[in-house]
């Protein structure tokens, strides 16, 4: 009784130090990547950046204000032997300087205010982006680990097959040809599963680089899904994503702050005035002397205005640069919309023929099943050789990987295609999520 005490003792304190085992979802994958994802990181700091730049384009156009004060202890030594003359100095200098007209100052505000709105964008779709990155990559695994479980099992039975055939061998009821056919196809099975797992490995780095973490066990998904294919036409959906991808609200916004900074450089030409008010007082005159007749005071209310004349061409080529970016940036707008429009056209198509081809491998499933059945009683009954039992084996496995590998594949491009017009968000991850097996 003691010595069975102490066992389950040894039993509890080690099953203590193990950590719990346990399968991640879609949606806490997602957020331990969105808790380290650098991208995400680098674009929320763009946002901020925008928002400081337009505070301070803002800020030039409010009142400047300074200040200066100045005290210092000056000996004077005055010529003729008049005596050396000590006294304290003092100067005090206010200014307040406010722009009347400066139309570069002004363009200047409204650049960054697109800017900023350029910086959303560009972090809306780095979230959508890395929306589509998780579900891809978390998928991938699945489909790794899917096509590595088929292959073991078809290399059990065959490995149960090349039994089978050895004992009929030794008997004189095979020939030595069936044993051939056996093995060769069991070393391609082999080759296959060291090829599978070199994909998981690959596929779990993938995901390890999105969330920082290695995740022993994923969630897979429950049988019972329909898989339904997208409704409406092509031309409209791709309407959609012109209007709603952040991808292109984003290079919109690039072409709207090219097209400022061409007016920022050309209003340099322009005159700038501004209005003024300081106040000076000191008690100390041109190389510190003491003035005589105790403080000056000085109060100044005045308009400058700044007219450029000649700047060595500087100005010239500012310009030139601006516009030419402004070309940069137009372009690639039609080289984005292009792409958008490939990218909703290939997911679109890709994720419907992924649902008919869902349907038709399972179709494919059920009659390589049958198939195998019937090889193998023919097989027993001396009708069918083992080259056909083994064909028909590798066609119910192959039509197993694929029926799985199109179930991902729908997935995968399901969330493209939504990321594509640009609607996707966390609803549409959840709604994936309820696809998946509860651990």
């Amino acid at each position: 009784m003691c010595i069975l005490k102490h066992h389950w003792l040894g039993l509890l304190i080690l099953l203590s130090l193990c950590p719990p085992v346990f399968a991640e979802n879609l949606m806490a994958v997602y957020q331990l990547a969105l808790d380290s994802a650098p991208q995400l990181k680098s674009s929320s700091y763009k946002v901020d950046i925008g928002i400081a730049e337009k505070g301070q384009a803002f800020g030039q156009m409010l009142p400047q204000v300074t200040g200066t004060a100045n005290w210092s202890e000056n000996k004077l030594q005055q010529p003729g032997g008049l005596g050396l003359q000590n006294y304290n100095g003092t100067r005090y200098f206010v200014s307040l300087s406010q722009t009347v007209m400066d139309f570069g100052k002004y363009w200047e505000w409204q650049r960054t205010q697109e800017l900023t709105k350029q910086y959303d964008a560009e972090h809306l779709d780095a979230q959508q982006t890395m929306m589509v990155d998780i579900v891809k990559r978390y998928f991938a695994i699945l489909d790794a680990e899917d096509q590595i479980r088929f292959i073991t099992m078809e290399k059990q039975a065959t490995e149960s097959h090349l039994q089978q055939i050895n004992m009929l061998y030794a008997k004189q009821l095979a020939k030595v040809t069936d044993v051939y056919e056996v093995e060769a196809r069991l070393d391609q099975i082999s080759a296959d599963q060291i090829e599978a797992e070199s994909m998981l490995t690959t596929a779990r780095e993938a995901l390890k680089e999105l969330t920082n973490m290695s995740i022993v066990e994923l969630s897979g998904l429950r049988p019972g899904i329909e898989f339904k294919e997208i409704d409406g036409k092509l031309e409209e959906w791709i309407e959609v994503a012109k209007s709603s991808s952040p991808t292109l609200a984003a290079q919109r916004r690039a072409i709207a702050v090219a097209s400022d900074n061409v007016a920022v450089q050309k209003a340099k030409y322009l005159p700038v005035v501004d209005f003024q008010l300081y106040f000076y007082d000191t008690n100390t005159g041109y190389q510190s002397q003491i003035i005589s007749n105790g403080v000056t005071k000085t109060q100044v209310a005045a308009i400058n205005v700044t007219v450029p004349i000649f700047s060595g061409g500087v100005t010239t080529e500012r310009v030139n640069e601006a516009q030419s970016t402004l070309g940069i940036k137009t372009e690639e707008n039609e080289a984005k919309v292009r792409a958008l429009i490939k990218e909703t056209s290939d997911a679109f198509t890709l994720s419907n023929a992924n649902a008919k081809r869902i349907r038709a491998s399972q179709k494919a499933l059920d009659s390589a099943g049958k198939s195998l059945e019937a090889s193998q009683k023919g097989f027993q009954l001396g009708i069918k050789t083992i080259r056909e039992v083994l064909e028909a084996q590798q066609a119910e496995y192959k039509a197993q990987r694929d029926l799985a590998k199109a179930k991902y594949n729908y997935i995968s491009n399901r969330i493209r295609f939504l990321k594509a017009i640009g609607t996707i968000n966390e609803d549409n991850l959840q709604e994936v999520n309820q696809w998946l097996a509860a651990y």
